[in-house]
């Protein structure tokens, strides 16, 4: 018995003469007689048994199987260290083991000599019953050892009481918090907030181990990571599954064109990692014209036409939905003969001269956006679909009643109807095609976070701000009510202390995104775009005090309400020689749908002007031609406008453009400006006098006051959910 792995515990009277192998040990009883504790096998220490158990003669215990609930048979590397250092301590350790469901189906309880604690304090167990006094008792036999209720109790004996003390007083351990042993340092998130409900959140509880949080530069960092190793591998398994790609041998006189692996973190509308993202992109800058490839225009919808799209959804209050094209270049079919190298870290140990011969197009490829608009319109356009007049990006489905709108922008595809019935019959159409994920209604799109509502669609780009201000360290800077304090002029300031010219313009291309939903900062953020070549310190300063307005109002945005009809409107405007520079004119305009700003421009004119008249002449002139392209994009709603309303507070400009007669002072003005006369004759548009104090276009030709800084951004439909 003694060489046996695991111990056995007996409790039992001793009896008089009795020797053994172990150490036996008296202890008095309540009553008179005493209880022996006695040691078997290869363990070092004595453990208390409970009082309870020494009232009668108790059976021989071998492998005393105790029911625990709760208990898992598996622990890992730390809690086994945890293990050994309470063995350490008692002098033994408790385990688990699987009982079968003949033996009672419950976990039990096992005394061994190598077992684990269990992860719970003071867990209930059974206490045993011992056999009657008068009947002798087997040591080897357990047919009359029996198991009653479950009891709370512990195992662990109590070093505070006092030895020769059988009160029944039993010792509860202090109370330890067991945690997982992943590291603090690798929790993605904040490991201390609350639970959040989303979208497929049951692969993201799957996986969360497995997604690492570090986007590695190189390949050899990407190959020691499993993780991204596992995103590499399902990277290959695409090429695979959409014939990518044929190994073949090395062809003589052909370019064989390199190939990169990218890593990227892909994030959600919050900011949380959800996926470790691995593509494996061609060097392109190798590729030569006429040999690899030959057309490469990819058309892109305008942001405009998002906003329209979004405008015209709010209108008709319909749902917008998005999906997503997985691996979306890989369908494009080329025209031309392409041979790449083998990737990085998964060459071919057979065939390790081999290369690549492309069946389809890869990422990286100059014509590889080309190709995939090829096929995707090919397909939309044979099942029933047609093209927009005016953006090529636009696929449309009438109906006798309904109509079916479909938007593109490379892989990310937004759809809405006025039957929600067309929406899944064209979700069903493109899985049957493409590898897709369909993402429910629309909540992100191109950095837009988007809100649908029963009343409309908000958007705004808070996430963003949030960004910013954190990339470049003004989370704690002092918030301001205006983007820009009148009235403050740039100029070179030659003299002034240079700044670092990347921070500066990375500063500037950060604030230009963000215009996409936030006309408020169009004319300052263009006005500080012109100093990007050598800026001073006031450049810094006046950019700074840019975002220190958007801290204070990280979440406004744009309102299209559906009840506030659909009818277009635009007003221009413009300054006088505003440059200190070049003494350029500045023009702004706006274009609305129905109280919706869908439209804004701020920018310097090509010329110089002699007059306010001219300025705002030409001003007009350019708010005709956004005007034109969004009359022309309506027809594609079937929405027909003419005699289309321009206001503009300059009467000398309007008197110009209604009267095409040439005056000494306006006949030097460039034939470009003069086509809104043509306009204005066959009844396209109309030019109508607008108050300077309503005038809506002066927001994007001069900084402004607060008071009237917040009337006009508030008549622009602009709001904060925050107020």
């Amino acid at each position: 018995m003694a060489s046996q792995a695991t111990a056995e515990w007996r409790v039992r009277p001793r009896p008089s003469g009795e020797s053994g192998h172990g150490r036996v040990r008296s202890r008095p009883r309540p009553g008179g007689g005493s209880a022996t504790i006695w040691r078997s096998g290869r363990l070092n220490r004595f453990v208390r048994v409970l009082p309870g158990m020494l009232e009668l003669d108790p059976p021989v215990i071998d492998q005393t199987k105790i029911p625990l609930a709760g208990m898992s048979p598996r622990y890992d590397e730390k809690q086994l260290r945890i293990n050994q250092r309470t063995k350490n301590r008692t002098g033994f350790a408790l385990g688990s083991a699987p009982v079968s469901k003949e033996e009672g189906g419950e976990n039990f309880l096992v005394l061994t000599e190598t077992s684990s604690p269990p992860l719970i304090n003071a867990t209930p167990i059974t206490q045993i019953t011992p056999s009657e006094p008068d009947q002798p008792t087997n040591s080897e036999d357990f047919s009359q050892t029996t198991v009653s209720e479950p009891t709370p109790t512990n195992l662990l004996p109590d070093p505070s009481v006092n030895e020769a003390s059988t009160s029944g007083q039993v010792y509860q351990p202090p109370a330890l918090r067991w945690t997982k042993d992943h590291p603090i340092d690798q929790v993605l998130g904040n490991p201390s907030s609350g639970i959040k409900t989303r979208r497929q959140s049951g692969n993201v509880c799957l996986y969360v181990n497995f997604i690492s949080e570090n986007e590695p530069k190189e390949i050899d960092d990407a190959l020691r990571d499993p993780a991204w190793v596992s995103a590499m591998q399902e990277e290959l398994a695409e090429f695979i599954r959409n014939n990518v790609w044929l190994l073949v041998p090395r062809p003589r006189k052909r370019t064989i064109i390199g190939s990169k692996w990218i890593f990227r973190n892909k994030l959600d509308e919050i900011g949380t990692i959800i996926r470790n993202k691995a593509r494996l992109v061609a060097q392109g800058y190798r590729q030569e014209e006429g040999i690899d490839y030959d057309e490469t225009f990819a058309p892109v919808a305008r942001l405009e036409a998002i906003r329209l799209f979004l405008a015209f959804a709010a209108h008709m209050n319909f749902k917008v939905y998005q999906m997503d094209i997985k691996n979306a270049f890989l369908n494009g079919k080329l025209n031309e003969e392409v041979y790449v190298a083998q990737p990085p870290g998964f060459v071919d140990p057979k065939f390790p001269d081999h290369v690549y011969k492309l069946n389809k197009a890869l990422y990286g490829l100059k014509q590889a956006p080309r190709a995939w608009y090829d096929t995707l319109s090919t397909f939309l356009l044979s099942k029933g679909f047609v093209r927009g007049k005016i953006d090529s990006t636009l696929f449309l489905k009438k109906y006798p009643k309904h109509i079916l709108l479909v938007q593109i922008y490379v892989d990310d595809i937004i759809f809405a109807s006025t039957n929600p019935k067309l929406c899944e019959k064209f979700e069903l159409l493109m899985k049957s095609e493409y590898k897709m994920s369909m993402m429910g209604e629309l909540t992100f799109f191109l950095g837009l976070q988007i809100k649908q509502s029963e009343k409309g669609i908000f958007i705004n780009q808070g996430k963003y701000v949030h960004e910013m201000l954190k990339k470049f360290d003004l989370t704690s800077c002092t918030p301001m009510k205006t983007p820009m304090a009148p009235p403050l002029t740039l100029d070179k300031d030659s003299k002034g202390k240079s700044v670092d010219v990347t921070l500066y313009r990375g500063m500037i291309g950060s604030l230009l995104y963000l215009t996409a939903s936030r006309p408020d900062i169009m004319y300052s953020t263009c006005l500080c775009a012109r100093y990007q070549a050598e800026p001073k310190e006031s450049h810094l300063t006046a950019v700074k005090r840019i975002f220190r307005y958007l801290k204070g109002t990280p979440n406004l945005g744009l309102w299209y309400s559906k009840d506030s009809g659909f009818d277009l409107t635009a007003y221009s405007d413009s300054d006088f020689a505003g440059c200190k520079i070049d003494r350029k004119s500045t023009t702004g305009g706006c274009h609305l749908l129905g109280g919706k700003l869908v439209s804004w421009t701020s920018k310097k004119q090509n010329s110089v002007s002699t007059s306010t008249a001219e300025a705002e002449y030409v001003a007009a002139g350019i708010c005709c031609a956004q005007v034109l392209w969004l009359r022309n994009q309506l027809q594609d709603y079937d929405i027909q406008l003419s005699k289309i309303p321009i206001y503009c507070d300059n009467t000398s400009a309007i008197a110009i453009a209604n009267n095409p007669v040439l005056h000494s002072k306006t006949k030097h003005i460039e034939v470009r400006y003069h086509f809104i006369r043509d306009h204005v004759m066959n009844g396209d548009i109309e030019l109508h006098f607008v108050p300077t104090e309503y005038q809506l276009a002066d927001l994007f030709t001069k900084p402004l006051d607060v008071t009237r800084f917040n009337m006009l951004i508030s008549e622009l439909g602009m709001l904060n959910p925050d107020d």
